[in-house]
């Protein structure tokens, strides 16, 4: 006979298994079904108005758009583990929205590039849940630098009603933006090696990859070590692929690779290629 124990410890793991095979047999396993459930389980985590559901798999969470398509599939096919996925997802988009809706804080500012086909559809809303008021700067043709607010799960479009909240001008949310990346990026040549005939340097993985073009001087000590040359792509949001040569083979070897990763990446930014010089980026004609 088994010890009181062990008895105990088998009918508390057959009540959990009980609990959430019968969590698992509420959740609809219809589009519209399941939608209304996932909007109620938000509901439980956010205010009722902040949750409304614009069509099957499609839930507006305040300024999100909440897409269920991934998260149903799953369930489809792990009827087992839907309960605790459904949850997982639930809590992450709730914490998500309550980051996306906290007041603004001066810390938080940063730079970001963007193309300006990107903030002009924010602006207009057709990308996105609605038109956001922004403060774009152009950086060269096509693209523009954009003001966020960072926080761990999210980057928001910082605009003009954030800005006002912080008691900041344009440009002084720009020069704010500027001295946090700086704080937080550091020097360049802590990340970045130093690439030698043939090689296409690499800074990849990181949202603010980018963002390190807009402090030139960083730029320098890199520059300084290259003979002078350094030629950058930043086919996604956060990649920067670099060359220290300009030869039109290295460059067009960084311009393929520029235009193979835009054309696969969700993220993509831009096939353009930049050199450095001390007054700013240039771009490198095709």
């Amino acid at each position: 006979m088994l010890p009181i124990s062990v008895l105990r410890s088998l009918a508390g793991m057959a009540l959990i298994a009980m609990a959430t095979a019968a969590t698992a047999e509420d959740i609809p396993s219809d589009e519209t079904g399941f939608t209304e459930y996932v909007a109620a389980q938000l509901r439980k985590e956010v205010s009722e108005e902040s949750v409304i559901v614009k069509g099957p798999l499609t839930l507006g969470l305040g300024e999100l758009q909440a897409n269920l398509d991934r998260v149903f599939k799953f369930c489809a096919g792990n009827s087992a583990d839907c309960a605790v996925a459904l949850d997982r997802y639930v809590k992450g988009a709730a914490e998500v929205h309550r980051e996306r809706n906290a007041p603004p804080s001066r810390e938080a500012v940063r730079l970001v590039i963007r193309t300006s086909q990107y903030a002009q559809a924010v602006q207009s809303g057709t990308s996105g849940p609605g038109p956001i008021q922004m403060l774009p700067q152009p950086f060269v043709e096509g693209l523009v630098t954009l003001p966020v607010l960072d926080s761990p799960r999210t980057l928001k479009m910082l605009g003009e009603k954030d800005a006002k909240a912080l008691g900041l001008s344009e440009a002084e949310v720009r020069e704010l933006g500027l001295a946090n990346l700086r704080k937080e990026l550091g020097p360049l040549m802590d990340v970045a090696k130093v690439v030698g005939k043939g090689q296409i340097g690499r800074l990849v993985g990181d949202a603010y990859h980018p963002s390190r073009l807009l402090l030139i001087d960083t730029w320098a000590p890199l520059a300084a070590r290259q003979g002078g040359v350094v030629i950058v792509a930043i086919p996604a949001t956060d990649t920067v692929f670099y060359i220290g040569e300009d030869t039109p083979v290295a460059v067009e070897a960084l311009r393929a690779l520029a235009n193979n990763v835009a054309a696969r990446a969700p993220n993509r930014l831009s096939g353009v290629l930049l050199r450095w010089h001390e007054s700013g980026w240039r771009v490198v004609p095709p």
